[in-house]
């Protein structure tokens, strides 16, 4: 895989989780504004918590990872993935470090 069709990859599916996820998620929200009734809603039942534990682990990991490359490898603006993980979601959070740290990687070569 080239490097553009890399990077269009990241950015269709990044864009693409951060649609689906304001299509299906912000109409109830609006309807309903309980922040966190709607975060409680991904443990109602034992897949739901399976998932919503694996994205909240996978943030961790992302959050660790964003940590570790600021130090050894000096990219920054992590900061942002971490809060693109949090809305709309890790998708969007990851693929947007992993083109931060492509452009980064680039500019230094």
């Amino acid at each position: 895989m080239n490097d553009a069709i890399y990077r269009a990859a990241l950015v269709l599916l990044g864009l693409g989780f951060a649609v689906a996820f304001a299509v299906i998620c912000v109409p109830p929200l609006i309807e309903n504004p309980d922040i966190l009734g709607a975060l409680g809603q991904g443990f109602v039942n034992p897949y739901a918590t399976g998932y919503s534990l694996d994205v909240l682990t996978c943030w961790a990991v992302l959050a660790v990872f964003v940590v570790w490359e600021r130090q050894t490898l000096g990219i920054r603006h992590g900061w942002i993935a971490l809060v693109l993980g949090i809305a709309p979601g890790v998708a969007t959070g990851f693929a947007f470090y992993l083109l931060l740290r492509s452009r980064s990687r680039r500019s230094r070569a």
